[in-house]
C-alpha cells in the first residue's frame, strides 16, 4: 500500500490508506480513537480500542468484527499492521462513540473531500501519477500556472490565471496588481543555483502571491520541482510544524533566516518517493486550513 493520506481534524492526525483492489480509503482506527478521545498518546488509545472493540463483540455489533488490518507508520519510525475500518465504519464508530467531539467529527468526516481543498487536494494526489509532472516549466511563472491550474481547475474559474486584484492577509498586502507582471518577471529571472537562492526566489513568489486563492499550496510544489532539478533534494514538509511554518513565513517578508533554516533542516534526497510526496501534499493543505485572504 503505497497511498497514504493525513487529514487533519483539531491539529491531530487521521491517517488513510487507499485499497486499489475495493476502490476506497481505509482509516485508522486508533487516530479515530484519539481524535474522539482529545488523547494523543498511543498506548492508552490502544488500550481504550481493545475495550472497546471487545465491548462491541458482546454486544454483537458488526463493528466489533468489520474492522481489517494494513501497515502504519509507528511512533518508534517501524511499518507495523494496524486496525482499520472504511468510510461506512468510521461513521458508524463515531455514531456509537461516548465523546461529545463526535458529531463534529462526523460532520467534518463526511464533508470534507466534497469542499474545494478537498477536491484540489485530490488532484493533487494525482499529480504524482500524472504526465504533467514531467512537462512542468520548472522555476518559471508558466510552470507555476501550469501547477496551479492542475490544482484547481473546475473549482476555480480564476485557476491558472495571475490575479488583477489587490489582497492582503493579516494586514499585510502583497504585490501590487498593476505592478504585478514585472515583479513576476523579476523573481522567474532569479538565480536558483543554490539553496539559499531558491528559499529566496520561494520567499520573493510567496510575498508576490500571484493567485487570488491558492498560492501556498502551488507554491510548495512549485519550489519542490526547483529544489529536486538542481540540487536533488525536496521537502518532507511533514517534518515542519504548521505555527512555525506559518509564523516563519511571515516573518520572512522582513528576515527569511527562519523559513530557510525550516526548510534546509527538512531537506530529504528521497525526491521520487511517493509516501514523501503524498505526506507533503496533506501537510501542505493542512497548513491553508483557516487561512484568510482578503480581497480589496
Amino acid at each position: 500500500m503505497s497511498k497514504i493520506s493525513i487529514r487533519f481534524f483539531d491539529d491531530r492526525e487521521v491517517r488513510a490508506v487507499w485499497d486499489d483492489t475495493g476502490s476506497k480509503w481505509w482509516f485508522s482506527v486508533l487516530d479515530i480513537i484519539g481524535v474522539l478521545r482529545g488523547e494523543d498518546n498511543y498506548e492508552k488509545n490502544r488500550n481504550y480500542w481493545k475495550y472497546l472493540k471487545a465491548k462491541l463483540k458482546r454486544e454483537n455489533s458488526q463493528l466489533g468484527s468489520t474492522t481489517t488490518q494494513f501497515r502504519f507508520t509507528a511512533p518508534d519510525g517501524k511499518k507495523r499492521l494496524a486496525n482499520v475500518l472504511d468510510y461506512d465504519g468510521i461513521i458508524e464508530l463515531a455514531k456509537n462513540f461516548p465523546s461529545k467531539q463526535a458529531n463534529r467529527f462526523i460532520e467534518w468526516f463526511t464533508n470534507s473531500d466534497a469542499t474545494v481543498d478537498g477536491k484540489s487536494k485530490s488532484k493533487a494526489y494525482a499529480l504524482f501519477d500524472s504526465s504533467l509532472f514531467e512537462t512542468i516549466e520548472i522555476g518559471t511563472i508558466r510552470g507555476l500556472q501550469q501547477i496551479h491550474g492542475y490544482l484547481f481547475g473546475g473549482l476555480y474559474d480564476f485557476a491558472g490565471h495571475i490575479r488583477t486584484h489587490n489582497i492582503a492577509k493579516d494586514g499585510f498586502q502583497f504585490a501590487i496588481a498593476r505592478f504585478l507582471p514585472e515583479t513576476l518577471q523579476k523573481i522567474e529571472a532569479m538565480p536558483e543555483s543554490t539553496f539559499e537562492e531558491i528559499a529566496h526566489k520561494y520567499v520573493e513568489m510567496n510575498i508576490a502571491h500571484p493567485f487570488m486563492e491558492g498560492n501556498g499550496r502551488s507554491t510548495r510544489i512549485w519550489l519542490d520541482l526547483i529544489l529536486k532539478r538542481n540540487l536533488k533534494a525536496c521537502v518532507d514538509w511533514s517534518r515542519i510544524d504548521k505555527k512555525e511554518y506559518l509564523s516563519a513565513m511571515k516573518m520572512s517578508v522582513t528576515d527569511s533566516v527562519p523559513i530557510r533554516m525550516l526548510l534546509e533542516s527538512a531537506l530529504t534526497d528521497r525526491i521520487s518517493d511517493r509516501e514523501v510526496f503524498m505526506k507533503g501534499i496533506d501537510y501542505s493543505y493542512y497548513y491553508e486550513q483557516e487561512n484568510n485572504i482578503t480581497e480589496f
